[in-house]
């Protein structure tokens, strides 16, 4: 595997960790800014929003930039939107800079796992995709918990100072590790190529089918903490603990899936749904217990966000490679976040904190429809005369 793909992981980490920061932080972040506790909640949900809408508009202001470059404007823009949340002086800029940095967020992730595609051999790109969206599942291992530690010990804005010094350190080892390299294979043809590509219904499909993957885990995610606490009645002190392993078993699940993304990319996602559901009807029916729930809990994180690799590949093979196809696919993986957590939240209002377990269990129902036209158009007998597309990595379940 190319150094360089361990190096966008190290930039995607430094992000991810920017992303969680607030979610731990929001007591000291609520004195600080005389806001509320809901205020900088929704700080969470600027950030996502953000990354949703205007990475791709920012992923096609840099397309004409080679790789290399992209991404150090992109280091840059989040810089400046971390240094400003940093430094904010009142919650209205405090949004502001979580809008920045939710940009450069989103259109990083685009150009990043683009060019890990490029720096790859084919037979191994999944790997690829998996060793950078290894900063992900390290940002939720590791990058909460020692931002919400540097915040509890030096306050809050100290936590965004930290993080503008990874983010530092990341562009620097980018520039130094990550090689020049012409605009993303196939991709030539800049915009119009990169738009055309959208044309293709099924690609449609294929991102629905990350929506729902990631809304389905997120549904139940984004609410563990009270659920652990108020129905499987476990300490809040014991609660990090949990979310840790949690975190254990999205970085194992994510190698795991990254080594089986090329060869069965399809039935990766097919298994990953269909695991998904049980876990969390488990859950859901035995969330007062606590050894199965910490079982169904970690089965939730080793089939859930563990499935990029798989989705990314598939949204390659269906469309391309290029960073605009990537950066729109995430957003579509950003909308899933969205949907879980907020609607999540309002079953919760209306039938109690196990809603969001079966809100989870029926969108991961919803993602393994979708999975149906690809199944039957693979099972259909082919002509013979038919050969692979050309350019077009061969797709097999």
């Amino acid at each position: 595997m190319p150094r360089a793909v361990y190096v966008l992981a190290l930039g995607i980490f430094a992000l991810v960790t920017s992303e969680f920061a607030v979610a731990g932080l929001m007591p000291q972040m609520a004195v600080g800014l005389d806001a509320t506790i809901p205020q900088i909640g929704y700080l969470i949900t600027y950030f996502a929003v953000a990354m949703a809408v205007g990475g791709p508009f920012l992923t096609v202001a840099v397309l004409k930039l080679h790789p290399r470059p992209a991404l150090t404007v992109l280091f840059a823009i989040f810089l400046a939107g971390n240094l400003l949340a940093a430094t904010a002086p009142s919650y209205s800029v405090m949004v502001v800079a979580r809008a920045i940095t939710g940009v450069a967020s989103q259109a990083f992730f685009g150009v990043a796992i683009s060019l890990a595609v490029q720096l790859s051999r084919p037979q191994v790109r999944g790997r690829a995709i998996a060793v950078v969206m290894n900063g992900l599942m390290v940002g939720t291992l590791l990058g909460l918990p020692l931002s919400t530690l540097i915040g509890e010990q030096l306050g809050w804005r100290a936590a965004f100072w930290a993080v503008s010094a990874l983010t530092v350190l990341a562009a620097l080892a980018t520039m130094i590790g990550v090689p020049r390299l012409e605009r993303a294979e196939g991709h030539g043809g800049g915009f119009r190529q990169e738009v055309a590509v959208f044309r293709n219904r099924r690609l449609w499909l294929v991102f629905s089918t990350s929506t729902l993957i990631i809304g389905a885990t997120f549904s139940a995610f984004s609410y563990f903490n009270p659920i652990l606490t108020q129905l499987t009645d476990f300490s809040a002190g014991t609660v990090p603990l949990l979310l840790i392993a949690y975190g254990a078993a999205t970085v194992i699940g994510n190698h795991i899936v990254g080594r089986l993304a090329d060869r069965h990319t399809v039935g990766v996602q097919l298994c990953g749904l269909a695991l998904n559901v049980v876990f969390l009807v488990g859950f859901a029916l035995l969330a007062h217990l606590g050894a199965p729930s910490v079982v169904f809990m970690l089965g939730i994180g080793l089939v859930g966000v563990t499935m990029n690799p798989a989705m990314a590949t598939r949204v390659q093979r269906t469309g391309n490679a290029g960073p605009l196809v990537n950066t729109v696919h995430s957003s579509f993986i950003t909308l899933g976040i969205i949907i879980g957590s907020s609607v999540g939240g309002m079953a919760i209002d209306g039938f109690g904190l196990r809603a969001p377990l079966w809100l989870g269990a029926a969108l991961a129902v919803l993602g393994l429809l979708t999975l149906l036209p690809e199944l039957a158009r693979r099972s259909a007998p082919t002509p013979a005369a038919d050969g692979p597309v050309p350019g077009r990595a061969e797709q097999t379940a």
